[in-house]
C-alpha cells in the first residue's frame, strides 16, 4: 500500500513562491508514476504535472513555465517548485501516484491509483 503525506503548502501573495514535497512509503517512488492535481473552489479537479518512472514530464498549459516537478529518489519524496504564482492557483493540492504506467500525460492524475490527502495554497492579489 503506498502513503503519500504533503507538506509545504500556506498562503503567498501573487508573484511568490511555494514549494510542495510529498512524502511516499510503502513503495520505492521511483518506480511509481507520480504526479499532482488540484482542486480549487467550486472547481474541477485538474492534474498539474506528471513525473514518469522515466523522467518524463507533462504540465497543465496553466502552469508551464511557472511550477517544476522533481523527484528525490534517496528520500523518496516528490517536489513540486511553484513561481510567479497567480491568485487563480488558489486550490487544495494533492499528491498522486501509480505503479501501472512508466509516464502518464498530466491529465490522468487526478485518476492516479493512490493520493495524499492534501495541503492547501492560497494566492492572495
Amino acid at each position: 500500500q503506498v502513503q503519500l503525506v504533503e507538506s509545504g503548502g500556506g498562503s503567498v501573495q501573487a508573484g511568490g513562491s511555494v514549494r510542495l514535497s510529498c512524502a511516499a512509503s510503502g513503495y520505492t517512488a521511483s518506480r511509481l508514476c507520480m504526479g499532482w492535481f488540484r482542486q480549487g473552489p467550486e472547481k474541477e479537479r485538474e492534474g498539474v504535472a506528471s513525473l514518469g518512472v522515466d523522467g518524463t514530464t507533462s504540465y497543465a498549459d496553466s502552469v508551464k513555465g511557472r511550477f517544476t516537478i522533481s523527484r528525490d529518489n534517496a528520500k523518496n519524496t516528490l517536489f513540486l517548485q511553484m513561481n510567479s504564482l497567480k491568485p487563480e492557483d488558489t486550490a487544495s493540492y494533492y499528491c498522486a501516484a501509480s505503479p501501472r504506467f512508466v509516464s502518464a500525460p498530466v491529465g490522468n492524475v487526478p485518476d492516479f491509483d493512490y493520493r495524499g490527502q492534501g495541503t492547501q495554497v492560497t494566492v492572495s492579489s
